[in-house]
């Protein structure tokens, strides 16, 4: 949603799926950078901005897509009507900049679609409780599709992105990495937890819940993308009989941290700050968090430290995922043995049931991802 040239190229594609005979529902996100942009303007007043102002700044991006495309869309001849987060009945957590989805009442949708028009709505914001306007965070566009999916009974839900469809692994670090057809929930949930960027993981959990089928696919384009199928739907690829290494991912931004004693209550506090993984052994806690939204991260080093304990930014996880990957010794083996012999030696391994995350310097993660991309769809029988 960039330009006005792609806005229009979307409505062209809107209107055709309209014309097929669906009821259609098109969630927004805001215009190529515009978010970053308003957070720009509001840094050059201050450093710290009242977070209930911020979200109404920010809301702003999505309002404006939302009347473009619907200007747009009746250039081409349809009916079409724009609707904010809390004109469309999304009703969230009173927690500006990351709220959440509480209850959705798509009354007005429903009324508009049943008069035949294009329902366009401003992703990414509600309105709480107390009736103020809130945002819903990263990836808080998903979200607000994939809960109107659910409200409206919708046969399916598809998610368009600049890529068409989730992949085995990052195509610009892993020349040979191809698309996934086909993936249940849980499978994309343990991708996303692990910075798989297709779909944001509360999205994934709330598709999930709700058994709402997805579809991930790149905008403008006739690829068929990633299906991805509730928990206990049928599987229209062949079933997997052997437990294998689907895919291998890597989070944008993360820190390693160690300390003595227990994983520290001020630490699982602190914003923006996400654990993803933490382990304990004689040397103590080992903790891999992401900060990506974390706007204080000198004060989680000086806290670190404080404790006598170990900080380092420099780091990336590379982790390969498959279910139940974590309680098969010969995978665990495996993943070691290759990182071993692309010379890598990583600074923690956390293993788990269905991933094994190697955290390795930064100048590691292509030789790492490229050699656990090797054991991607590998066998073992069950």
């Amino acid at each position: 949603m960039a330009t006005i040239a792609k806005i229009e190229a979307i409505a062209q594609r809107v209107v055709a799926k309209h014309e097929a005979g669906f009821g259609v529902v098109v969630v927004v996100s805001a215009m190529g950078n515009t978010t970053d942009n308003l957070l720009k303007l509001a840094a050059e007043i201050t450093d710290v901005p009242p977070a209930r102002e911020l979200d109404m700044l920010l809301s702003t991006g999505e309002r404006t897509t939302m009347a473009l495309l619907s200007i747009a869309i009746q250039k081409y001849g349809a009916q079409s009507i724009s609707f904010t987060g809390s004109q469309s009945g999304i009703i969230t957590t009173d927690s500006h900049a990351n709220a959440r989805i509480i209850s959705v009442r798509p009354y007005r949708i429903q009324d508009e679609l049943e008069r035949g028009k294009i329902v366009i709505v401003a992703g990414f914001q509600g309105t709480s409780y107390k009736n103020e306007i809130t945002t819903l965070g990263r990836g808080g566009s998903d979200m607000t599709a994939i809960a109107l999916a659910g409200a409206l009974n919708a046969v399916a839900c598809e998610i368009y992105s600049d890529v068409d469809g989730v992949y085995t692994a990052d195509p610009k670090i892993v020349l040979d990495a191809r698309k996934l057809d086909e993936l249940s929930s849980s499978e994309v949930l343990e991708l996303a937890q692990h910075g798989a960027k297709v779909l944001h993981d509360d999205a994934v959990i709330y598709a999930q819940r709700h058994q709402i089928a997805l579809y991930a696919k790149k905008s403008l384009s006739d690829d068929g993308g990633t299906y991805i199928r509730p928990d206990g739907w049928p599987n229209f690829a062949l079933e997997r009989s052997r437990i294998a290494p689907i895919a291998v991912v890597s989070a944008k931004r993360v820190a390693f941290v160690r300390c003595a004693g227990g994983l520290p209550e001020w630490l699982t506090r602190a914003e923006g700050v996400k654990v993803l993984h933490a382990s304990f052994g004689e040397a103590g806690m080992s903790a891999l968090i992401d900060v990506w939204n974390c706007n204080h991260l000198a004060q989680v080093e000086a806290g670190v430290a404080a404790q006598g304990g170990a900080f380092r930014e420099d780091v990336k996880n590379v982790t390969i995922v498959g279910i139940d990957i974590g309680r098969m010794p010969v995978w665990i083996e495996r993943a070691w043995a290759v990182v071993a012999e692309a010379g890598i030696e990583p600074v923690h391994v956390f293993t788990e049931a269905n991933a094994l995350t190697f955290v390795v310097g930064d100048g590691d993660v292509v030789a790492a991802s490229r050699a656990l991309h090797g054991l991607v769809g590998g066998e073992v029988s069950t």
